[in-house]
């Protein structure tokens, strides 16, 4: 009997397959699965990488319902209301030409959101490529490219971007343009030291032993390992592109009136902002917790994602 039940015991635990988290990856793209399981589930054991996830998540609600949030037409004016402070009516006060602070508030989340959704569409695959590319390869490929993209980190982001929107022109889409053409190196250089030391794994070694074409490799094997350290970059780097898109707004080089851009609104605010604080105040909080969260947002990934953080 004993030597019956311990046989079946046994070809039921043979039956049974292993959990998902605890087995060990039999490629790239399960191993990353694995660390992002397990990253979430770390994830929510972080409040202040919750409490970032949670204004993001805000941000995100209020752009898509802004036109049922905000009580009034965001550009339209009142110059008889013009300058009045905080009320019942209008909750932020309203600007110089009467129009409601929250309203342009609350619509210039939208714009936020699309410059920093759209700067990181393009910035995120046009670096990661690079780098995956240069790292994998090596050689004068590698020399070539590192030089390059050290071309553009020679240069503060900021001002290299002030030159690539005065030649372009002021407007939004160039402004996003211009902030994706400095964005790119920090990711190619990130992505490019994580594919020198994936190169020389077993993962990568049995790819080539299958006859697996380089262009197999980088997309299947290189790239997949490369992504946990480019989401928290580019989680990161957020805050600084909405810093810099209000940095052009201030400037009148990016979102241009009567557009409700945070940056554009701070700079029109700051005449009146001994005697009227409140048409400045809104629009710079605005910029700051939304920047603070999503460096927040970053932070808890970055604990969760990277094993080397802990």
């Amino acid at each position: 009997m004993t030597v019956t039940s311990t046989m079946q015991e046994t070809q039921k635990g043979a039956g049974q397959k292993e959990p998902f988290l605890l087995r060990t990856a039999r490629s790239p793209r399960e191993a990353f699965l694995q660390r992002l399981l397990l990253g979430m589930i770390e994830f929510t054991g972080n409040r202040l990488a919750l409490i970032g996830a949670a204004i993001v998540f805000l941000l995100i609600m209020v752009a898509i319902f802004a036109p049922l949030i905000a009580p009034y037409n965001p550009n339209a004016q009142s110059l008889s209301d013009a300058l009045q402070a905080p009320s019942a009516s209008h909750w932020f006060g309203t600007d110089e030409y009467g129009r409601d602070i929250f309203s342009r508030v609350v619509y210039g989340s939208r714009i936020t959101l699309y410059i920093v959704s759209l700067v990181t569409v393009t910035v995120a695959p046009i670096g990661l490529a690079i780098g995956s590319v240069s790292g994998y390869f090596g050689g004068a490929v590698d020399l070539v490219v590192m030089r390059v993209t050290d071309l553009f980190l020679s240069f503060p982001s900021l001002i290299l971007t002030l030159a690539f929107v005065a030649v372009l022109g002021p407007g939004l889409n160039q402004a996003v343009f211009a902030i994706a053409l400095t964005g790119w190196p920090q990711i190619a250089r990130l992505a490019r030291a994580e594919a020198l030391t994936i190169r020389n794994t077993d993962y990568v070694a049995a790819a080539r032993l299958q006859g697996a074409s380089n262009t197999r490799i980088i997309f299947n094997e290189i790239i997949p390992m490369c992504l946990p350290s480019v989401v928290i970059r580019i989680t990161l780097n957020m805050a600084s592109i909405i810093l810099t898109a209000a940095g052009l707004g201030f400037l009148g080089l990016g979102a241009q009136p009567p557009a409700p851009e945070w940056g554009a609104m701070t700079s029109t605010g700051r005449q009146y902002m001994l005697d009227s604080w409140w048409v400045v105040t809104y629009p710079g909080l605005a910029i700051m917790v939304v920047s603070l969260a999503f460096n927040l947002f970053g932070d808890g990934l970055r604990d969760v994602l990277d094993p080397r953080s802990k």
